[in-house]
């Protein structure tokens, strides 16, 4: 038993660290990257429409999105990401959410650093280290993310308590109606405004094709187009799918409400 519990810390100290050390290199390479010049008309338009616990959506941002931070490729996109996804607004103006309560914590948290921190480059770090513990499992400690990448927390908490990021996510909302053709499933990845369906996680090759300014951006002189699956459908969170996560359907206010007091 002594043996097991040890394992468990170790293994969390050591997703601790990983995330610690992403996040840093997240933010270092968005600040390096910020030097190149782009106009903003050559930009390609990227629109991620997400939610905070799809499996996939968390494997897209982990795995997938923030490459173009580490290679530097974010400089010639305008990224956009949007924190909503499969939720539903009940008649009382409620929202629901396809992987429960949880979820709709997490996907206001990230609607409120968005707004707290315009700049991409200054709330994708944020973000990114939120979905990096719900991959891994540790959503409860989302909390970790402000020491991690060194931001103030009181901008986000502010907007959550206050009620402001519910009415951001009703914003969301509204965007996501809106799309046409209309989304069927998420990630939901837009590209100078056509989904990309299911090869979204050919996110970079595509970038490269759409890129129109004068010079090629460097990663896109490496690109290798990503080898089809089997099931490429396997991939995503479905708009009427029920949820299969094992996340916690309800969550404790007062433990929420408890969690920001310590802050």
């Amino acid at each position: 038993m002594e043996v097991s519990r040890c394992n468990n810390r170790r293994s969390k100290l050591l997703l601790l660290l990983l995330i610690v050390s992403v996040a840093t290199n997240l933010v270092a390479a968005s600040a390096a990257s910020s030097s190149v010049a782009v106009a903003g008309e050559e930009k390609v338009k990227l629109t991620l429409y997400y939610e905070a616990l799809c499996p996939f959506c968390e494997n897209f941002i982990v795995n997938y999105l923030y490459k173009l931070f580490d290679n530097g490729l974010i400089s010639f996109v305008d990224l956009k990401l949007s924190p909503y996804g499969n939720a539903k607004i009940k008649s009382d103006g409620t929202i629901v959410c396809q992987h429960g309560a949880w979820e709709c914590v997490l996907n206001t948290v990230e609607a409120c650093a968005i707004h707290a921190w315009p700049a991409v480059s200054d709330h994708f770090p944020f973000v990114y280290c939120v979905e990096n513990l719900t991959y891994h499992g540790e959503y409860a400690n989302w909390e970790t993310c402000f020491e991690k990448v060194k931001v103030d927390p009181k901008p986000v908490l502010d907007c959550y308590t206050s009620g402001f990021g519910h009415e951001l996510e009703l914003q969301y909302a509204d965007e996501i109606k809106a799309l046409e053709p209309p989304h069927t499933y998420v990630p939901w990845v837009v590209l100078d405004g056509q989904p990309l369906y299911d090869d979204y996680e050919d996110i970079i090759s595509f970038i490269c094709k759409a890129y129109k300014g004068s010079n090629t951006p460097e990663p896109c002189l490496h690109v290798t187009t990503r080898k089809e699956t089997a099931n490429p459908l396997d991939r995503v969170c479905y708009k009427d799918e029920k949820s299969k996560s094992k996340v916690p359907e309800t969550i404790s206010w007062m433990q929420y409400g408890d969690m920001v007091e310590s802050m």
